[in-house]
Order: structure tokens, then C-alpha cells, then sequence
């Protein structure tokens, strides 16, 4: 589904979740600045007659249209409230930055009991919704979506690569080798512009590396504008310290977060509610160790060790200031930065794909898996090299220990299956995995 030039991948999901006969209210999440509302409100224009939209930043008297939950009256207010005749089935309903206004939440409940006729999507950060003091969330009651930065798959659409990204699902190996030199073109660009959809449009409309950065920048202060403006002030240092140190932990060679490295002698416990605002922010991934690689990988976590990457490729470069002559230039991608920069491009394919990823490292950091997947079928044991040289002992030693296995690498190197192991392009993540 193209918009604006560009093609989401949900999409689809929107047009299932429409044509559901179980369809319940919907809350579509993911961080700010993700797309969410300009997605919904074309969904809206293309597959319904009229489109209802609130902003409850800005709309007032929302406090007085949700002085109850009687869903006839509630229908006439916001169908006051937005200009707009609420129809059932005729018209979509859309709260936006609904975490401005968390009571329209418990609404949602009434929606899906007694009015399931009408089609409601909510949207926001939920940042911060969980701490509002007597605000009733719709458990059971509502359906959910997330929506991602763009991915390299939606990047390549974006650029007109439609029939690239069909040989990329089709794992057609050989056509993929005759354009890999097209594809790494690609993947240097988007590892510089990232996946956030007004700074790729910028792109597509031209823009050089400087006006790319300086988008980016302005998306990480509106970021930690959030940070101040929604988090008690007693955390918002500890958010800050913790964002701030993902970038430095990343470079390290060994990625497992440490907060000894924000000061020295600092406990995680301390840090335990500012990591939660960013995580429900949807800012923030972490990527929990388990003790064993077998399905299923939940069973194996270690709670208190784990990496911790950002939503996006291109504000990490921004956030690290890289140069763009490193990326679009340089011989070597990214490889002096420890592979970072690899590790999260390939978890932020892997995150838009909702896979269940955790790491795996023994104690003695002898061996040690940059990503453990688990799909419906197997467990699947990665490794994430940044460039050609693919010399690593740790895939090799840890199959050949568990030999019922079948190990991943993702390198620059072309396809190859070793019956041990499986090397993949890094520009064929989401292909891979389909």
C-alpha cells in the first residue's frame, strides 16, 4: 500500500483488522514520529466514507464528553467534537495522542461491549499511560498493532525496488549475488537515513546528508522533550543517562549493557523505572541472555542481563554523530565500531517483524551468540558480522557443541549454506525470515 511515496507493510493488517467479524476497538502503538497518524488517517480516506479525527493534545472539552461512557451519547459528542457524523461502519473514529488524554482509554471497553459497530482506532506513544493514577486499561477488550520505524524492505519500496524486494522474499540466491552491488548501495543509504518516514521522505525529495542529520537531530530533541514533559522529574535523568549511554555500550565489543558504565557502583534496580518508560515508549529494545539455546527461549531468560538497542539505524548514527563519509564512502561499514551499527540494523528488521530474539553469551564470554530467533519451528542461533571478513570462532565452537542446531550468519559475503551454517546477505534479513 504506497502513501505518499511510501509503502507500510501494515497495511494489510489494518484491512484485517477491519474486515474482522471479532473486530474490537483498536490501539495502534509505536514510538512518536513513526508514521502512526498519517498511516491511520489514509487507512481512513482510502476504506471508509468519512473520516472522524481527534487530536487530544489539542481538542477541548474531552473532559466533558468522557464525564461517562454511555457509548449513544458518546458517539454525538465526538461526532460534535470532530464535525464529522460518526456512521457505523461508514466512518472511522481516530483519538490521537491518546496518551494526553488516558481516560478516553476506559471508553474502549464500552465501544467494544456495547457499540461494536462502530470502527474506533486509538494512537499514541502510550508513554507514561500505565502511571496515570485511576485510568481503567480495556484489558481484553481492544486489539492491537505496532507500527516500526520503516524497514529496509519498505525502504527499497520507497526507492521503486518493488521486483528487488520480490527476489529478496523469494530467497532467489543467485539473482541476489548478480545485485548485490545495488543492494549494499541501498543498505549504505538507509544505514545513514534510517527508517523514520518524514526524514526518508526527505530523501526522496533530495535532501543531502547535512539536512538527513539534521532532521534526525531535531527527532532526538523532540524525543527527550518527551522525556521531560511525561516522566515524573525524578526520573528523567536516569531516562536520559540511559539513552544517552545506549550508543557508547553498543561500540563496546562486549554489547551487554552495564550501568556501572553511567557511574561507577550504580545499581540496576535504581534504573529500573526510567528503562520502563523508554521501552513502553517503544525508544528502546532489550534483548534478554537465556542460559540454554532450545524452544522456548523464554524459559531460559536471565532477567537482569541483557543488550539494549534504539528503534532506528539512522538516529544511532545520528546519536554517535558518524560522519556520512563513513557510510555512504567508507570501504568498511561501520566494522571500527565493533559492529554495532550491524547488530542494529539486524534487530530492528527482526523487531518489525515481531520475532522473539534474545542473545546468548557463556559466562566466561568464551562463546558467545549475538541473537538467538526463535520462530514456529526452530530456534535459530545468529551471528552478525559488519563485513567480509567473517573469521569468528564462536558460531563454529557453539555448533559444534550442539550439533542438532543449525547456525545463521548474516556477513557482506554472498549466500552460502555450509550444512552447518547459513550465511546470508545482511540485505536479505527480512527475506530470510519469511
Amino acid at each position: 500500500m504506497y502513501i505518499g511515496g511510501m509503502e507500510r507493510l501494515l497495511y494489510k493488517d489494518l484491512l484485517a483488522w477491519k474486515a474482522s467479524k471479532d473486530r474490537k476497538p483498536l490501539i495502534l502503538n509505536g514510538a512518536r514520529q513513526v508514521g502512526k497518524t498519517w498511516l491511520l488517517k489514509e487507512f481512513g480516506r482510502r476504506e471508509y466514507e468519512s473520516v472522524a479525527y481527534i487530536n487530544c493534545e489539542k481538542a477541548v472539552h474531552l473532559e466533558a464528553v468522557f464525564e461517562d461512557f454511555e457509548t449513544v451519547r458518546l458517539v454525538r459528542a465526538l461526532s460534535a467534537l470532530s464535525g464529522v457524523d460518526i456512521r457505523p461502519g461508514k466512518t472511522l473514529l481516530i483519538l490521537d495522542e491518546i496518551q494526553e488524554f488516558p481516560r478516553a482509554l476506559t471508553g474502549l471497553k464500552y465501544f467494544c461491549e456495547d457499540a461494536p459497530e462502530y470502527h474506533v482506532v486509538v494512537a499514541g506513544s502510550l508513554l507514561g499511560i500505565a502511571l496515570h493514577a485511576g485510568i481503567s486499561f480495556p484489558v481484553g477488550k481492544v486489539d492491537f498493532l505496532r507500527l516500526y520505524p520503516l524497514t529496509f524492505e519498505e525502504f527499497l519500496l520507497a526507492n521503486n525496488r518493488a521486483l528487488a524486494v520480490d527476489a529478496l522474499n523469494a530467497k532467489e540466491w543467485d539473482t541476489l549475488k548478480s545485485l548485490s552491488s545495488m543492494f549494499v548501495e541501498f543498505l549504505r543509504q538507509y544505514y545513514y537515513v534510517g527508517g523514520m518516514p518524514a526524514v526518508v521522505s526527505a530523501f526522496l525529495d533530495g535532501s543531502g546528508p547535512a539536512g538527513i542529520r539534521k532532521m534526525q537531530k531535531q527527532i532526538l530533541a523532540d524525543y527527550e522533550s518527551d522525556f521531560s514533559k511525561h516522566a515524573p522529574p525524578h526520573e528523567y535523568a536516569r531516562i536520559k543517562m540511559i539513552w544517552d549511554s545506549i550508543p557508547r555500550q553498543l561500540a563496546k565489543e562486549n554489547k551487554k549493557f552495564m550501568y556501572s558504565e553511567l557511574k561507577k557502583g550504580e545499581r540496576a534496580s535504581k534504573y529500573e523505572l526510567a528503562l520502563q518508560w523508554l521501552l513502553d515508549a517503544g525508544l528502546v529494545y532489550k534483548v534478554q541472555r537465556v542460559s540454554k539455546v532450545q524452544m522456548p527461549v523464554r524459559f531460559y531468560e536471565e532477567p537482569s542481563v541483557y543488550k539494549l538497542f534504539t528503534l532506528d539505524v539512522g538516529l544511532l548514527g545520528a546519536q554517535m554523530d558518524v560522519g556520512a563519509d563513513q557510510v555512504l564512502i567508507g570501504e568498511k561499514i561501520f566494522a571500527e565500531y565493533n559492529g554495532a551499527f550491524a547488530e542494529e540494523y539486524v534487530l530492528t528488521q527482526l523487531m518489525a517483524m515481531e520475532k522473539v530474539v534474545r542473545y546468548y553469551s557463556t559466562n566466561d564470554s568464551q562463546v558467545e551468540l549475538d541473537f538467538v530467533v526463535q520462530t514456529d519451528s526452530r530456534v535459530v542461533p545468529v551471528e552478525v558480522k559488519a563485513e567480509e571478513n567473517v573469521r569468528s570462532k564462536s558460531l563454529r565452537t557453539f555448533i559444534e557443541r550442539n550439533r542438532e542446531l543449525v547456525g545463521l550468519r548474516f556477513s557482506m559475503k554472498p549466500y552460502i549454506n555450509q550444512q552447518w551454517m547459513e550465511n546470508v546477505p545482511l540485505f536479505a534479513v527480512q527475506g530470510y525470515f519469511k
